[in-house]
């Protein structure tokens, strides 16, 4: 059982704390925004793999840095400045009086201690520091500075620094690894602390810092996405953080300027056999992506949660829009049957390669007929299911998943993936275009789709922004 299951039960076990939701439709104090949202699967940022579970940590930690993927720009939060004069060695130098919750401070061997920790720990967070950071030395050669030895220039640091799974834990935390108790009354460094712990039906945050017309108080209730929708309706809640398929389109009218959709950072791609001999051939490859009616899918077994890929990076991780069509992302059975008959591909049922996916039998089923293949869902060396959940803003982290889950070579590619990682952040983006090209060519994956974030408001609540890797920020909404 993964770390991020046990700790579902004692934050939803801890019933015996108060958490301060109000279970009225009475309106609540000026300053308490009441918001409705799905159950935490984890609070532990380095190992978050669901959207809850960003929204409540992301209240409570202050990641080192925003980074925006389009422009290559890095907003310092925590940090002062990420820097590096050879892209091999960076210096991070945090800004001075940052405390934790419980009062002490955090300095750069906080960040030191806690890296450690997680790749000690396999979260989640360990994938940006063992895959992507592989940094040779992390040291803190004094207490506001972090010093970063890499194995390679890369320009990404930026960006991976940014990453919400690399907040650090206070020394308690860290000392006595108890991550069940931590977690269910987790202390950060951000906006946020939690008051008390987890009931089944919510807890309560409550504001670090006076900031005048915002929310003091976050009282966060617990429930299915329906009821949230209706309680904003009702007025029992002023934000609900999840919106149902069956509701979509009434949110347009129900919630004219009342609504918000955001990238999420996951990802969802039809990964090819590329060694399978019917699967050698990209013209088949491109045959079984026109043959994908991803709307329907959308509309269908996947309720209206997700986009349909326009690229092959996801909007969460895409360094800026691309001005080319991605042919391989259109629906067009006409052309995907040609492209199979042209390579001569056998009538033989396809069968496809073993996954837990939902979507992949009624993607199965669909291309059966778009495609006029037989396509079989049971295992067999045939497409297969990829779902991704990104930890950072870098198109490092997918592309170089995309590699290790199909084994992709092509000549150039490496070097020019590699030449993409180590080009300046801001300047990196139409590199990783061209290695986005060549990836749309050869297609070692089809893209299918991405996942967007929904939020709805009532009329007291203003300033609702939303981030890829946090949802909502709840320290920017304003009450009235």
């Amino acid at each position: 059982m993964t770390m991020r299951l046990r700790l579902l039960a004692p934050l939803l076990a801890a019933a015996l704390i108060a958490a301060g939701c109000s279970e009225s439709g009475e309106s609540p104090a000026p300053d308490v925004l009441r918001v409705g949202m799905p159950a935490p699967a984890s609070t532990n940022p380095a190992d978050v793999h669901d959207d809850a579970g960003r929204l409540v940590t992301s209240a409570l930690w202050t990641p080192l840095a925003d980074y925006d993927p389009a422009t290559g720009k890095t907003t310092p939060r925590a940090a002062e400045s990420i820097s590096s004069a050879d892209r091999t060695t960076w210096t991070v130098k945090l800004k001075d009086g940052g405390k934790f919750h419980d009062g002490t401070p955090v300095t750069a061997q906080s960040y030191v201690d806690t890296w450690k920790a997680v790749e000690q720990e396999g979260w989640q967070g360990s994938r940006v520091l063992k895959g992507l950071v592989r940094a040779k030395e992390i040291t803190a050669p004094d207490p506001l500075t972090i010093r970063l030895v890499l194995d390679r220039p890369s320009g990404q640091i930026p960006a991976l620094l940014s990453s919400p799974a690399l907040v650090p834990l206070p020394a308690s935390a860290l000392a006595s690894r108890d991550w069940a108790r931590f977690f269910s009354l987790p202390v950060g460094n951000g906006p946020f602390r939690l008051e008390g712990g987890f009931q089944p039906t919510g807890a309560k945050l409550v504001r670090v810092a006076d900031a005048p017309g915002k929310a003091r108080v976050i009282e966060l209730k617990i429930g299915d996405a329906t009821a949230l929708y209706d309680g904003v309706k009702s007025g029992k809640l002023d934000l609900s953080t999840v919106v149902p398929g069956e509701r979509h389109d009434a949110m347009h009218a129900d919630f004219a300027q009342r609504h918000v959709m955001w990238a999420l950072p996951n990802v969802s791609y039809l990964g090819f056999p590329l060694t399978a001999p019917h699967f050698s051939d990209a013209t088949v490859r491109h045959g079984f992506a026109l043959g994908v009616d991803r709307a329907a899918l959308e509309a269908g077994v996947l309720d209206r949660q997700v986009d349909p890929a326009k690229s092959l990076l996801p909007p969460a991780v895409a360094p800026g829009e691309r001005s080319s069509t991605c042919r391989p992302c259109t629906f067009d059975a006409g052309a995907g049957k040609s492209l199979l008959t042209q390579a001569e591909f056998p009538a033989a049922p396809v069968h496809f390669g073993q996954s837990q996916s939902r979507w992949l039998r009624p993607l199965a089923e669909q291309t059966t007929k778009a495609a006029g293949v037989p396509l079989a869902p049971e295992p067999g060396q045939g497409p297969f299911a990829i779902d991704l959940d990104l930890v950072t803003p870098s198109p490092q982290e997918v592309l170089t998943k995309i590699v290790e889950l199909t084994g992709y070579q092509s000549d150039g590619f490496a070097d020019l993936l590699k030449s993409a990682e180590e080009t300046e952040a801001a300047d990196s983006g139409e590199v990783y275009r061209l290695v986005e090209n060549q990836l749309l060519r050869d297609l070692p994956v089809a893209p299918l789709w991405s996942g967007h974030g929904h939020a709805v408001w009532a009329e007291r609540v203003g300033e609702v922004k939303a981030t890829t890797f946090g949802g909502v920020d709840l320290s920017a909404v304003t009450v009235r």
